[in-house]
């Protein structure tokens, strides 16, 4: 075994650029079409390899989290532990792991924080163990984590569909977004069952697939000549969250935020089923979005994490192209 440790292992949150509620199962579960797209903002993860078969996790209280004076602890079977364990039943592996992790991102924000702690954990140690699974395998076993971990195992933007299950590969321009997360949190429950939650949006038809990664429009909202659908976003933010009226309803601090960043940019949306809100800021492809104030278009008051509100976070973020672990399992 050629491999002791790994260090720095990245775990990047996520935005939902739109999020639609197309229908509902016999089960009762939602189904959902959004598109996922990675952002700079991560956690930090370190791996030591254990040869007693033992899996413990160790947290790291780090001065860049994402909450004023650290993060809360974790609960004690958390998703990195459930992740590993899963893993090391599923290969009968001998070996364990003391996992580390330096939680940076935002509890209770929507930002998929756990689920992509999850898939890093999953990513890394394939690698320590030495199993070599394929990523298709990896993401099948994160299906049972959690609806997000087989988007952050599979490692590229993503079209999502279904409870999370079905994962289209989508071009999506890098940008800069701003992000804040205000200080409350909010049940996911209580979105999912609210009374004015919309469940009959129409759905996105994707069409046209050049090479392995979808280049689409979006059937019934685009007129000849239209660009794809990631590009579209970028230009025009198309679509909308269709759990963010409710969210606002259950948390006003979620409108609160919104307006804070319409106020700077212009636009504004809520990821996943909240509390965090972002906002697209215009740079060119490829260019990092400045961790430093940046000005808002027409001359507006721009982003200072300085003047946000007592208890709410809030940063610069760089759109991904790609996951950083995006080679670290094989493709079947």
């Amino acid at each position: 075994m050629a491999l002791r440790a790994l260090h720095d292992v990245p775990a990047p949150a996520k935005l939902n650029l739109f999020l639609h509620v197309v229908g509902r199962r016999d089960d009762g579960y939602h189904l959902l079409q959004s598109l996922f797209v990675l952002i700079d903002w991560a956690d930090r993860l370190h791996f030591e390899l254990r040869e007693d078969g033992r899996l413990a996790r160790h947290d790291i209280d780090s001065s860049d989290s994402g909450a004023p004076g650290g993060t809360a602890p974790l609960p004690a079977d958390d998703l990195c532990l459930r992740a590993a364990r899963a893993l090391a039943q599923a290969s009968g592996t001998s070996f364990g792991a003391d996992i580390h992790l330096d939680k940076r991102l935002p509890a209770g924000a929507g930002m998929g924080g756990g689920s992509s702690d999850a898939a890093s954990v999953l990513l890394a140690l394939n690698r320590l163990w030495g199993l070599h699974w394929p990523r298709a395998r990896l993401a099948e076993l994160g299906l049972g984590l959690g609806a997000d971990v087989p988007f952050f195992v599979h490692g590229e933007n993503a079209f999502v569909e279904g409870i999370g299950e079905r994962i289209t590969p989508l071009a999506v321009p890098v940008l800069g977004y701003a992000v804040v997360k205000p200080a409350a949190s909010i049940d996911t429950r209580s979105i999912f069952t609210h009374p004015a939650l919309r469940r009959d949006t129409a759905p996105v038809i994707l069409t046209g697939f050049p090479g392995d990664r979808a280049d689409v429009a979006a059937s019934g909202d685009t007129g000849p000549g239209e660009p794809p659908l990631g590009a579209r976003w970028a230009r025009q933010g198309f679509g909308r969250n269709d759990l963010q009226p409710p969210a606002e309803d259950r948390c006003p601090e979620v409108a609160a935020a919104a307006r804070w960043l319409e106020q700077r940019f212009g636009n504004s949306r809520m990821t996943g089923s909240g509390s965090a809100v972002f906002a697209r800021v215009e740079s060119s492809p490829g260019t990092a979005a400045s961790p430093e104030a940046m000005p808002a278009p027409a001359g507006g008051p721009g982003f200072d994490p300085a003047a946000l509100p007592a208890g709410w976070v809030g940063r610069m973020c760089r759109g991904l192209a790609r996951h950083p672990l995006a080679d670290w399992a094989g493709r079947e």
